[in-house]
Formats: structure tokens, sequence, C-alpha cells
């Protein structure tokens, strides 16, 4: 079998499996597991399309419910589409319902039906909401949260602190070597290993919550 067919095939089987074990309502470690993984990315899909902070934990809460009302008769067919694609389209619907219910407060706030229909009118289209460009950047960036997190725990302390301070904070080589102690190799072999390690990780991520 080609290499790439196996590939996909494993891909295939290990998102299966994740989302399988999601069909038990009372695997409360599975759904305590996909809701650690997925929360921070729903709520910030949702503030990023203007949500106020209420109305975003409001579109995590709401996405979770409708997920496990739907999941045990959810049958994962990539040929159909990718579970990420699903995913999508119950935030972007729950991102709407929160602006109907932002524009029935207005409304009632307001005296006339005019007001009223004006308001729930301008309400936008799911897909208008949430761009597949926003939900794409938005994951990625939640990829490599989570790779960058499960790296940190398989590398000693001072090789991710190396790397941290020379890439996120932005140190010059020169001053990590004095505050640190170490050489300009050192600092660079810890960068280059973490980072690899971590490109690694968001490749493996990327097949099974794909």
């Amino acid at each position: 079998m080609p290499k790439r067919q196996r590939l996909n095939d494993e891909q295939i089987r290990t998102r299966a499996s994740l989302l399988i074990r999601l069909k038990n309502l009372d695997d409360d470690k599975s759904w305590h597991d996909f809701f650690e993984t997925y929360w921070k990315l729903i709520y910030r899909v949702a503030r990023q399309v203007s949500l106020t902070d209420a109305e975003a934990q409001d579109v995590v809460q709401e996405t979770m419910v409708h997920l496990a009302k739907k999941m045990p008769a959810f049958n994962y067919d990539p040929a159909i589409g990718s579970f990420k694609s699903w995913l999508l389209i119950k935030v972007r619907w729950a991102s709407i319902e929160q602006l109907r219910k932002r524009g029935r407060f207005q409304a009632d706030a307001a005296t006339s039906d005019e007001t009223h229909t004006r308001l729930i009118d301008n309400v936008p289209d799911p897909v208008s909401l949430v761009p597949e460009q926003v939900w794409e950047e938005q994951w990625k960036n939640h990829l490599l949260e989570m790779a960058t997190t499960n790296i940190q725990s398989r590398v000693h302390p001072r090789s991710y602190q190396l790397y941290d301070y020379y890439v996120n904070k932005g140190w010059p080589t020169d001053k990590i070597t004095v505050a640190f102690g170490v050489s300009v190799e050192v600092v660079h072999t810890a960068k280059h290993r973490v980072m690899m390690m971590i490109a690694q990780e968001v490749k493996r991520l990327e097949r099974v919550h794909q």
C-alpha cells in the first residue's frame, strides 16, 4: 500500500476513534478532555466575531450541548466532510443564536415593531459571520498552542526556557547566554530542538483533530 494511503487510513482511524468515544455520554473523561481541547477555540472564534464575553461563553455551552445531543447518532464519514467542518457549522449557528437573542433584547427595550424587525433582519447569515479564513486561522493557532503545551511537558525545563526566551520573549542571544550561563551553541540547539518537536506535534494533532 502506498505510504500516502497508509497515512490517510491512519488519520481516519484516529479521528473515528476519538469521535466514537464521545458517543457514550456517560464517558465523563472523554467529554472532559473534549471540552478542554476545544472550548478555547470556540470561545476565541465567538469573541473574534464581536460577541461579548458572556455571549461567547454561551456559544461554548450551546455548542457543547448541541454536540452532546447529536453525537450518539453521529457517524464519522470523511467522504462527506471533516469533523473540523462539522464543528464550524455548530459554532456558526450558536453564534447566530446569540445575535438573535441580542436583537430580541434590544427590541424589547424599544417600542416599535419596526425596530424589532430591523434588528432581527440585520443578523448576518452563518457563513458571513464566521468565514472560513477566520476559522482556519483560529484552528491553526489552537493547534500550535496545544502542541507547545504538550512539548513543554516533554522536554527538559532548561531547554524549553531557552527556547521561550529566544523565540517568544525575543531576547537576543548574548543576553540569554549571560542570564543562563550557557553558550550560543546551547541556545541555538535548544531552539532548534524544541521548534522541531512542536512542528511534529502540530502535524500529529492535525491528524487527530482534522
